[in-house]
């Protein structure tokens, strides 16, 4: 709760003008029962029209006011939930944007969905709750006991022997429901990842004729989900029955005590129309108290959650050159003996922290000169992406040095580090936009450097046939665009920036080797000054590299050029024959 709070507090003049707005209507709709009742039994007996006209309108003005506050609280009240929810929303996806690779992996994709989704909702609905039913159903039970008290004492307390009974209730339900709201959201961060699975993967689904499997699978985990929120809304629904029960048990003694006091003239009948209609507001505050209660069970689940990732810390902080480590040599890029492996950081939140991990990297060194460039080789899990995740400081390593420039990476400012670079990742994205912008993607680039970076990435040819050239609208995820085509696209982003670093991950194996071979020789003479690190499962793409670096499970067992390698290195040696046999 202390996060809506703190969100509230953004808009703390506009929520408090909400709830004296809410106040005050609440306060006018009390008087209106008393109005009611002063017309019974004073006006309408002196048997004169004007009178009654006159307190008549003044009962309906009085309403006329009442609503209109209402209304007006209302508009204030669910306009200043939406800013709190778009506010926490923009929060939750800027610190999204900044978590480290360790943490974005402990969260998890469909969780962070979910928290930015379901969670953002339910927050929203407590903020909207808070202003409104916070100040109408405490004022309607306790204004209406204290109106009801001044009319007839021995009535109200009919109800007032209850209420300790129905608060406590409320508040002991209420206690159950946050675990049981908490268990809920984590049920629907699995419904997430496994529609999110199959949406991403529904190709496939389709090609195995598998439909049927993952129907059954996405039934399994939607009704745990489903018993998840069943048990938890039953617990909280709990109080209502009872309450209705005591309730109308009240009623009916209001009515039976209050008709007698009547006829003995104890009590004039206005008094007792008033009466119950207090006695529907007293119901009504009671009523909303549990509404509070429920909708806050819900709400404090979700903030907390939300709070888990906007309150992070960051891991990932900035050394001052005392605190870093010093290169061993002044090449531009260098690794000295690193360690790495995912999830054993203090930072982990998976529930592995303290297993025994394998490591990702083992005795990693390596340097490349400014302007020089080095390839990576190997199978698939070798490690040879994570190098690329430590280089870029998505992760730090676990022991050991990463260097760029003679300086250690971890005393770069993040987007000082990253804008060295143009990368294309293994599994690169393509927004839903026009060509241009994905290449582009919001920097600064001259017209000159796009059409360059186009001709290089040797996706010219395939913009020019289409009929709106760079203005031609990508469809989600690239869907509208082949393999090939989607990685010339990103080759093109990553060099239109001209980076002091390119790192090109695993980025032709859709292209044939006609064009993966003109798109290295225009890179090599157009880019000469990019450091280049290559990732690649064919020999051929790296085999002019200055440098070579084969990988098996996370340890270096070759470096050297393609020449040394073919000597001194079995493993690389086997591969090139096996792939340059393929292509003859």
């Amino acid at each position: 709760m202390k996060l809506i709070f703190r969100y509230m507090g953004r808009y703390k003049s506009f929520v408090f003008i909400a709830m004296v707005m809410k106040l005050a209507g609440t306060v006018v709709e009390l008087m209106l029962p008393t109005i009611f009742e002063h017309i019974i039994d004073n006006v309408v007996p002196e048997g004169k029209l004007v009178p009654v006209l006159l307190w008549g309108l003044g009962m309906f003005l009085t309403a006329i006011l009442c609503r209109e506050l209402n209304v007006r609280a209302n508009r204030r009240a669910i306009n200043n939930a939406h800013h709190v929810s778009y506010d926490v929303r923009q929060d939750l996806f800027r610190k999204t944007e900044n978590l480290s690779g360790a943490q974005f992996d402990a969260f998890g994709l469909p969780s962070i969905i979910s928290r930015m989704t379901s969670d953002s909702y339910n927050v929203q609905s407590a903020v909207q709750q808070l202003q409104l039913m916070c100040i109408r159903a405490p004022m309607m039970l306790v204004g209406g006991i204290f109106v009801a008290m001044l009319m007839d004492l021995h009535l109200t307390l009919i109800m007032v022997i209850m209420l300790p009974l129905l608060l406590a209730i409320i508040l002991g339900v209420s206690a159950k429901g946050l675990p049981l709201y908490a268990r809920v959201q984590r049920k629907l961060d699995v419904v997430v990842r496994v529609m999110r699975e199959n949406i991403t993967g529904i190709r496939v689904v389709k090609a195995l004729s598998k439909s049927d499997y993952e129907t059954r699978r996405f039934a399994r985990v939607n009704e745990e989900m489903t018993k998840s929120d069943i048990t938890a809304t039953t617990v909280m629904a709990i109080p209502g029955p009872f309450m209705q029960m005591c309730l109308n048990t009240a009623l009916a003694l209001v009515v039976i005590i209050g008709a007698r006091r009547v006829n003995a003239g104890q009590m004039e009948p206005g008094v007792i129309l008033a009466f119950l209609t207090y006695f529907n507001m007293i119901t009504m505050g009671i009523m909303g108290l549990s509404r509070i209660f429920m909708t806050m069970s819900r709400a404090s689940a979700s903030a907390n959650r939300i709070a888990a990732v906007i309150d992070a810390d960051t891991d990932l902080t900035v050394l001052t050159g005392d605190e870093a480590k010093k290169p061993a040599g002044d090449e531009f890029i260098r690794f000295e003996n690193v360690d790495f492996s995912y999830g054993e950081d203090s930072h982990d939140t998976s529930g592995f922290v303290g297993e025994t991990r394998a490591k990702a990297l083992s005795g990693i060194s390596f340097a490349v000169k400014r302007g020089e460039s080095l390839g990576i080789i190997g199978p698939t899990g070798c490690g040879k992406t994570t190098i690329i995740n430590l280089l870029m400081r998505f992760y730090d390593a676990t022991s050991g040095g990463v260097f760029v420039d003679g300086r250690d990476v971890r005393t770069y400012d993040k987007d000082e580090l990253r804008r060295r670079f143009g990368t294309v990742f293994q599994n690169d994205m393509v927004f839903q936009d026009t060509l241009r912008e994905n290449i582009t993607f919001g920097r600064k680039v001259s017209e000159e450097d796009v059409l360059a970076a186009v001709r290089d990435a040797q996706a010219a040819e395939f913009v020019a046939g289409l009929p709106d050239g760079l203005e031609h609208e990508a469809a989600i995820k690239g869907a509208n665009l082949s393999g090939g085509q989607k990685q010339r696209v990103f080759v093109a982003r990553a060099l239109a920036g001209r980076p002091e670093i390119l790192v090109l991950d695993d980025s032709s194996s859709a292209l044939d080797y006609k064009t993966d071979a003109a798109m290295r020789r225009a890179i090599a003479e157009n880019h000469g000054d990019s450091t280049i690190i290559m990732i690649a499962q064919r020999v051929s793409s790296v085999m002019n590299m200055t440098q070579i670096m084969v990988l098996d499970n996370g340890k270096c067992i070759g470096l050297g050029t393609h020449e040394e390698l073919m000597k001194t290195c079995r493993p690389y040696r086997e591969t090139f024959e096996a792939q340059m046999g393929e292509i003859e």
